[in-house]
């Protein structure tokens, strides 16, 4: 995966994560700390050896635009990390939004043999594979729901079980090949090997949620700059993911057209006045800022910022909560909130979001590791540490099966989609 300048770790303890989003894009390069006890090794956590982060160019939702400006940001945002961890990186573990991602819930059933055995659930996995993967569409990420046996429900692990036919309801995410080729290019042009490919709801709801939360049900909704995600969470299973195509750059136009100031002006003014907390009705602080056009700075009330900001908070949050209902799931994960993502730094957020959705909301962050510069715990970087505990979880690592996995290397990056799509990736 990577060639180490320093004194190297048993192979497969050192990882590069790379997400990559509209407003931002983040290299992690992690180690894992193990230990070994009568022959097994065991992790007992991680650090972060490398950062990188740069504002993104030549992409907008997660989708490239300019194949010259994702290059480039990828290229620097990695060399940053590389040179933080002193190793150079030849794969990494990425995160998409691009390719309209979409959930599809399905059934698959076989026969067995007297008992259920490890190749009877595989031979389920695998019908499910070839099912999702449609003409068009790349199959991200496929995860059981439920196990049935012999029509039975409510079976967790069917391992040994005696029976005839077992079946499952299977949860996969596929994306349109076009948009994901293009990110897959950006990608290879910086010199750079795709290990495995993760939806980036997924990732951040990882983060930003306990893996109790993810037992009883939970809603991640994360706010990103161009787009808002959602991924919804019950008896520890991903149900589903959806995505609403506001972010918080939207907020941020509408400030720059309700005041009459360049973009960069309204996030200034955003990031420093912007709060969701009601401000007094004879609250009269002012925030200054700088017109469009060359004249005298001038100054504008905090309540019609709050009037802005709120409007557009209020919008996107009953397009989220829309969505949620549409999703069919709702019932098992949706009554209980977390957001996370780079539009949660709006003060108040958390307790304007309760109002709008009627349910307990609290913002997700990522959990701290050693080594981690101290900003980023910000939950704008949820997703980025999401991909870290995908790359560094043993059972999710003997699921991906990409290139650069003790198996033969495709010339280019489009035979590439089409090994992941025959295995399942």
């Amino acid at each position: 995966m990577l060639t180490r300048t320093k004194s190297a770790t048993r192979a497969g303890d050192i990882v590069g994560v790379l997400d990559i989003g509209t407003s931002k894009t983040v290299c992690l390069i992690v180690a894992a700390h193990n230990s070994r006890a009568n022959g097994l090794w065991r992790r007992e956590g991680a650090s972060v050896l490398g950062f990188g982060h740069r504002p993104s160019r030549g992409l907008k939702a997660g989708t490239v635009i300019d194949l010259d400006g994702a290059e480039q940001t990828l290229r620097a945002v990695v060399h940053q990390a590389e040179q933080n961890a002193g190793l150079t990186l030849d794969d990494v573990l990425i995160a998409v939004t691009c390719g309209h991602l979409k959930s599809i819930t399905f059934e698959a059933e076989t026969r067995i043999q007297d008992r259920v055995r490890a190749a009877d659930a595989e031979r389920l996995m695998a019908a499910g594979r070839r099912y999702a993967q449609r003409e068009g569409h790349t199959l991200l990420h496929l995860n059981h729901i439920a196990y049935r046996l012999d029509g039975a429900g409510g079976v967790t692990d069917p391992s040994g079980m005696a029976g005839t036919r077992l079946a499952a309801d299977l949860h996969a995410v596929i994306a349109e090949d076009g948009p994901l080729r293009n990110l897959l290019q950006a990608i290879e042009r910086a010199y750079l090997v795709p290990s495995g490919i993760v939806p980036a709801p997924y990732a951040s709801g990882l983060a930003a949620t306990t893996e109790e939360e993810r037992r009883i049900g939970v809603t991640c909704i994360d706010i990103g700059a161009g787009a808002t995600t959602i991924s919804m969470f019950a008896d520890g299973q991903l149900l589903w993911i959806g995505t609403v195509a506001v972010g918080g750059q939207h907020i941020t136009f509408d400030i720059a057209r309700a005041l009459s100031v360049p973009f960069a002006e309204a996030e200034r003014i955003k990031t420093l006045y912007g709060s969701l907390d009601a401000p007094a009705t004879d609250a009269e602080e002012l925030a200054g800022h700088s017109p469009a056009v060359d004249s005298a700075p001038y100054e504008s009330a905090r309540a019609d910022l709050y009037g802005i900001i709120a409007a557009g908070m209020a919008d996107l949050l009953t397009k989220v909560a829309d969505t949620v209902e549409g999703s069919g799931v709702a019932h098992l994960a949706a009554q209980h909130i977390v957001i996370t993502g780079g539009g949660t730094q709006v003060p108040g957020l958390s307790a304007f979001a309760e109002e709008e959705l009627g349910r307990p909301v609290r913002i997700g962050r990522p959990k701290a590791m050693e080594g981690m510069p101290t900003f980023c715990s910000s939950p704008q970087f949820s997703t980025a540490f999401g991909l870290v505990q995908i790359a560094l979880d043993p059972a999710a690592a003997s699921e991906r099966k990409g290139a650069g996995r003790g198996e033969k290397e495709p010339a280019g990056y489009l035979q590439r989609v089409g090994q992941w799509l025959r295995e399942g990736f």
